[in-house]
């Protein structure tokens, strides 16, 4: 058994496997950045190592530091986890020549299926289904738009190189394709090194759906069943289950064993994800299911294996890279229950998603579900009880820093239950109960997709999150029961001249001047609280601050104080800066007039292109920057005048 392992990664998955290292009596390394000096993942290892500076390219991303840095604190092994260089056959074979372990996959398997174009054709000569398109070398776009017509509208183009969502275009009409296919090759081309595409038909109604396999050094290879990753924004997966909903055994079986076949036809050792694409227009049918790609590495999504099935995939892979078999047969694995993750990310859902970076001065996930009130089949609000148990992956602790340089995954929530019902009412507590200021996390989405009636009767698609617009909406603000609570508990230290009328022994009637997250309201303490208020809007008090929280939201109150105005607001058609970054397009000129939701330029940030639009119709009164500008958060990139 391996006595000694570094991890060649960071934050939650960093943790993770850390956890069961230490279970199994094995010593840690951790690597970092300058940007992860302090990190989590750091202060968990039993030794951790500097690498080099923030920029992925420049630690994470080079391994050399890595194989050096095992090297120096005498590992045996290296984890690379997902990411990074987690899927790079050039590392794994350097880590194996250099005498140390690859807790991985053979490096000619990730070959074999690193890239799509040819994994497909490997995966179709084996017998496995593959969805139509075009996967040959020829780039010309306009050649590229001739394959696109031929397949016919709309189609997918897809990194070959690609992984996360990044490098991924849904393309819906001949006019927008040239457009789409410069975007998915820059994108691609600055996150994989590879500007390389395929094209594929774009499956209508899609579910992502998705087969985790293992295989050992002993020629072993099972499925542990299979996963929905259906609901996704900007094509990365933000809420998985296990089982998938819907599936039936005839067409579990075939799809399994179709996993299976892809696995052993490239001899696969560790632990591999196979992923399909379903048209689930009629049901889910093995013969409308097609292989889209292997991920030749553990899955961010893993837990909701490890749920249902109750094995360690960690575990299994570090016991078969030490050379062990596989610890449990095909007829050993069942089903237990039904499993649910939600990525919690460090981002703003009302603000299309940008990643929120800073310093985490209050995070508090939760360690225990409630019963829940949930809409139900009458679209009306039930209280019931539910009968889920909770797992919390993260990286981060009170205090941490969400960082720019990376992914911004803040946390996993799992709820796992006897059935997905149950499952979903423990996700959608645990969602609520999230909280965290003032880096903004995408909590409140996630809360606004567990409780949409189409969620919970498994009406899926890889479409859903654009289908219901209403699970993100506009923060409105803390309730007048929020501002109650807030208001009784900042009254003894209260200034007392900010108080309206308030006087100890007088009848609960005065109302106090409270800021919350900057704002001015006022909390009432002649309201009456209900119940059950402070279980699913609970407060708590820091110092001289309330921290009020509900339904994925936290707001920061405090006593009023005054404030200047601030130079730029929402209202006035100031295009700020959401993030530091690269502007890389311009698409508008000073005095240009423009119309609402119009493109104005593109921001790119953590790999990542943001499009910037106009709030209203009017004209561009003042343009700050050109292509090639790195901006700070906040700084004004473009003010729109309003037409009259």
């Amino acid at each position: 058994m391996i006595r000694s392992l570094l991890i060649a990664n960071r934050g939650e998955i960093a943790c993770r496997i850390i956890r069961t290292a230490r279970a199994m009596g094995i010593r840690t390394v951790a690597v970092y950045s300058d940007a992860d000096a302090k990190a989590l993942h750091v202060r968990q290892a039993d030794e951790a190592v500097h690498i080099g500076p923030s920029p992925a390219r420049e630690s994470y991303l080079v391994g050399e530091k890595i194989i050096a840095a095992a090297k120096a604190t005498g590992a045996e092994a290296i984890h690379p986890g997902y990411g990074f260089l987690s899927e790079n056959a050039e590392f794994a074979q350097a880590v194996i020549d250099a005498g140390l372990i690859w807790v991985g996959p053979k490096p000619a398997s990730i070959t074999a299926m690193g890239l799509k174009d040819a994994a497909k054709q490997l995966m179709a000569a084996a017998g496995v289904p593959v969805t139509p398109g075009y996967m040959g070398e020829n780039q010309e776009p306009a050649f590229l738009a001739e394959r696109a017509a031929e397949i016919g509208y709309p189609v997918l183009i897809k990194a070959v190189a690609g992984g996360g969502g990044k490098g991924m275009r849904k393309v819906e009409a001949a006019a927008d394709f040239a457009d789409a296919l410069a975007s998915c090759q820059r994108e691609a081309l600055a996150s994989f090194g590879n500007a390389h595409v395929l094209i594929e038909k774009y499956i209508q109604r899609p579910r992502h759906i998705e087969v985790q396999v293992f295989g050992d050094t002993h020629g072993n290879v099972v499925h542990l069943f299979e996963r929905d990753c259906s609901l996704q924004r900007r094509h990365q997966k933000v809420i998985e289950e296990a089982p998938a909903p819907g599936m039936d055994e005839a067409t579990r079986e075939a799809l399994c064993a179709a996993a299976v076949s892809a696995a052993k036809a490239v001899d696969y050792v560790g632990a591999g994800t196979i992923e399909f694409i379903a048209d689930a227009s009629e049901g889910l049918r093995a013969d409308r299911i097609w292989f889209m790609e292997m991920n030749t590495r553990l899955q961010v999504e893993h837990p909701v294996t490890e749920m249902i099935t109750g094995v360690d995939l960690v575990e299994w892979q570090l016991r078969v890279a030490s050379g062990e078999p596989l610890p449990r047969r095909q007829d050993q694995l069942r089903i237990n229950g039904h499993a649910i993750e939600a990525r919690l990310y460090a981002e703003d859902p009302t603000k299309g998603s940008l990643p929120s970076i800073g310093k985490l001065e209050y995070f508090r996930l939760p360690e225990k579900l409630e019963p829940y009130e949930y809409r139900g089949t009458d679209n009306c609000w039930h209280w019931k009880e539910h009968d889920a148990r909770l797992r919390i992956d993260t990286g981060y602790e009170e205090g941490d820093e969400i960082s720019p340089f990376y992914d911004p995954m803040a946390a996993k929530l799992i709820a796992h239950a006897p059935d997905r019902l149950n499952a979903t009412l423990g996700l959608m507590n645990a969602a609520s109960d999230v909280r965290c200021w003032p880096v903004k996390t995408n909590a409140s989405m996630l809360h606004g997709l567990l409780v949409e009636p189409d969620f919970y009767k498994a009406r899926l698609s890889t479409a859903f999150i654009e289908e219901h617009p209403n699970a993100v909406y506009e923060d409105e603000g803390p309730g007048q029961y929020a501002l109650t609570r807030a208001a009784e508990m900042l009254v003894s230290s209260a200034v007392p001249s900010r108080l309206q009328g308030f006087r100890l022994n007088a009848r609960r009637e005065s109302r106090v001047y409270l800021d919350a997250d900057g704002k001015p309201v006022e909390g009432d303490v002649a309201y009456e609280l209900p119940e059950m208020h402070d279980i699913y809007f609970p407060s708590e008090r820091v110092g001289d601050v309330v921290y009020a929280s509900g339904a994925g939201r936290t707001r920061r109150i405090t006593v009023r104080e005054t404030r200047g105005a601030n130079t730029h607001h929402a209202g006035d058609g100031a295009i700020l800066a959401p993030m530091p970054g690269k502007v890389i397009a311009v698409e508008v000129a000073a005095g240009d007039t423009v119309t609402k939701g119009q493109k104005l330029l593109v921001l790119e940030a953590m790999k990542m292109e943001h499009a910037l639009t106009a709030p209203f119709d009017g004209t561009v009164a003042e343009l700050t920057v050109a292509v090639g500008s790195q901006v700070s958060v906040e700084a004004l990139l473009v003010r729109v005048e309003k037409a009259e």
